[in-house]
């Protein structure tokens, strides 16, 4: 099932700038492992799908996996052959914006090779380049 808001205020919204570093998700909680964002763009919810279904293919239940973006920005698309205009149109997808220095997502995992192999195949799913950096490399 994808990502998408279970209900939103208004159809359309103010689309965030990604020109800075993230000031903000740019720690770890929980996880060993990480995929800390290098590149910033918008990852839609069939994208972190893919993501995690990347991830939960190749292991068991002997892991832990937190999301940490969730696609809440409406992207909206126009209708074929309509013209030019201001209205309000559908919404298509659903995407989040992350920015440099993000982390993406935590695995808590014990095999230090089989978890990197897993999330740089699940980086490749991504539109952004992604690095995999564990816990004990921050000191």
């Amino acid at each position: 099932m994808l990502l998408t808001p279970k209900r939103r205020k208004h159809r359309k919204q103010i689309v965030p700038s990604l020109k800075w570093k993230s000031a903000r998700w740019n720690t770890v909680s929980f996880g060993d492992y990480w995929l800390k964002a290098t590149t910033s763009w918008y990852i839609s919810n069939r994208q972190i799908e893919a993501a995690r279904k990347v991830i939960v293919r190749h292991t068991k239940k002997v892991w832990r996996l937190w999301l940490r973006v969730f696609p809440d920005v409406p992207f909206t698309k126009k209708w074929l052959e309509m013209p030019m205009g201001k209205w309000k149109w559908d919404v298509d997808i659903y995407k989040a914006p992350v920015k440099k220095g993000k982390i993406i997502l935590e695995v808590w995992w014990l095999d230090k090779e089989l978890t990197e192999k897993i999330l740089t195949s699940a980086a490749k799913k991504l539109p952004i380049k992604a690095r995999v950096v564990a816990k004990w490399e921050l000191n």
